[in-house]
C-alpha cells in the first residue's frame, strides 16, 4: 500500500498537468457550445451589437483558454526547476491575455465598422458617413494598439510614465521635423469630423482649380477625381483655407435665363409672360416650394428682356440639363403661339435728306 502511494505521489505532478489540460480542453468545449448558442439567439435580434460582440470573442476566447491552460499545466510539471525559461511562463500568460483582449477590441470594431457601413450603403437612416466611419475605426483601432503596447510593456515591468514622458518629449522634435505631415492629420481630422465632404460628393474650390469626384479620404491627402478623368491628390492641410463648394449638398438646381422679344411684340410681352409663368408653375420638375419667377425687365439695345428663374426638383446634373431644355423648349413654343419672336442684336439706320438738297443731284 505503501508503495502505491509512494507511486502516486511520484507521478502527482504530471497526474496535475494533464487534469489541467483536460479542464482546458472541456473549457474550451463548453465555450464553443454556449458561442454557438449565443450566436443563434443574437441573429434573432435586429440589433447587431450582440453579433458582434460574440463574433469577436469567438477566437480570443478559444485561443485564452488553451494558453491559460497550457501555461499552468507548464509551471506545475516544472515545480522546483532551476531552468529559467520556465520563470518567464506567468510573463508570457499575462502578455497573451493583453494581446487576446486587444484582439477582441479590435474585431469588435471592424465589425461594427463594417455593419455600419453596409446599413450606410443601404440607405438606412444613420448620421455617420462612410469616410468618417472609416476614419472613427482606424483611430479606434489604433488606440486599441497603443493601449495593448502599454499593458504589455507595463505587465513586463517597464516603467509606463518614464515611456510615456520620453514620448512627450520626442513627439516635441518629431513635431517640428514633420510639422505638414500632422497638419495634413489635422486637416484629415477636420473633415471628418466637420464632414463638409464625404465620399462620391462632387466639389469644386472658386479658390483654385479643383473640381471633381472624392474618391478617397486618406491621413495625408485626399483623392478627387476630375470630370477628364485625372486623379487629384490635394494635401489635407490645404482645406483649411480653401473654399470649398459642395454640388452634392445642394437641394435644387436652379434655372436663370434672360431671354428678349423684338420691339414689334410689346403688345403679346405681357401674354407671353404670363404663359410662361402658368407653364413654370404647372411643371411637374419644378419645384413649386422655391421662388418662382418670370419678369419683364428691360429695354435691352435690341430687345424686350424678360428673365426666367425657378428651381428643379433634381440636382442630377444630367437629369437638370433635360428639364432645363424642356423648359427652354416650352417657352420657344409659348413665344411662337402668340405670334412673336426672339430677338437678336439688329440696328436701325435711320437716312434723313438734308435741307436744299434735291433728289438726284
Amino acid at each position: 500500500m505503501t508503495g502505491l502511494f509512494d507511486y502516486i505521489v511520484s507521478y502527482s505532478t504530471a497526474l496535475e498537468s494533464f487534469l489541467v489540460v483536460l479542464g482546458a480542453l472541456i473549457a474550451g468545449f463548453l465555450a464553443k457550445f454556449f458561442l454557438n448558442k449565443a450566436a443563434r439567439q443574437a441573429e434573432k435580434t435586429q440589433n447587431y451589437w450582440d453579433d458582434a460582440v460574440v463574433q469577436a470573442g469567438r477566437r480570443p476566447i478559444s485561443w485564452g483558454i488553451w494558453i491559460i491552460g497550457i501555461t499552468f499545466a507548464a509551471e506545475i510539471a516544472a515545480g522546483d526547476s532551476p531552468a529559467e525559461i520556465f520563470g518567464y511562463l506567468s510573463d508570457v500568460r499575462n502578455v497573451a491575455i493583453v494581446w487576446l483582449l486587444a484582439l477582441f477590441a479590435m474585431n469588435f470594431i471592424r465589425l461594427i465598422e463594417r455593419s455600419l457601413i453596409e446599413r450606410n450603403s443601404s440607405g438606412s437612416d444613420i448620421s455617420l458617413d462612410i469616410a468618417t466611419i472609416a476614419a472613427l475605426g482606424k483611430l479606434l483601432r489604433a488606440s486599441v494598439a497603443i493601449t495593448g503596447v502599454l499593458l504589455v510593456l507595463q505587465s513586463l515591468g517597464v516603467s509606463v510614465a518614464g515611456v510615456l514622458a520620453f514620448g512627450g518629449i520626442g513627439g516635441i522634435a518629431i513635431g517640428f521635423a514633420a510639422k505638414d505631415l500632422l497638419a495634413n492629420f489635422f486637416g484629415a481630422l477636420m473633415i471628418f469630423l466637420d464632414r463638409p465632404f464625404s465620399i462620391g460628393d462632387w466639389i469644386r474650390s472658386p479658390d483654385r482649380e479643383i473640381e471633381g469626384v472624392v474618391e478617397d479620404i486618406g491621413w495625408r491627402s485626399t483623392k478627387i477625381r476630375t470630370f477628364d478623368k485625372r486623379p487629384l491628390f490635394i494635401p489635407n492641410s490645404a482645406f483649411a483655407s480653401l473654399t470649398v463648394e459642395n454640388a452634392s449638398k445642394m437641394q435644387n438646381r436652379r434655372i436663370f435665363e434672360t431671354i428678349g422679344l423684338r420691339y414689334e411684340d410689346i403688345d403679346r410681352v405681357k401674354h407671353v409672360i404670363d404663359k410662361c409663368r402658368l407653364m413654370l408653375a404647372e411643371h411637374p420638375e419644378i419645384d413649386d416650394q422655391e421662388i418662382l419667377m418670370v419678369n419683364f425687365v428691360s429695354f435691352a439695345p435690341s430687345s424686350l428682356d424678360f428673365f426666367v428663374y425657378a428651381h428643379t426638383r433634381t440636382i442630377e446634373w444630367e437629369s437638370y440639363h433635360s428639364v432645363k431644355e424642356d423648359i427652354l423648349m416650352n417657352i420657344a413654343q409659348i413665344i411662337k403661339e402668340h405670334g412673336a419672336q426672339i430677338a437678336f442684336p439688329t440696328q436701325s439706320l435711320e437716312i434723313t435728306q438734308m435741307p436744299g438738297l434735291r433728289s438726284g443731284t
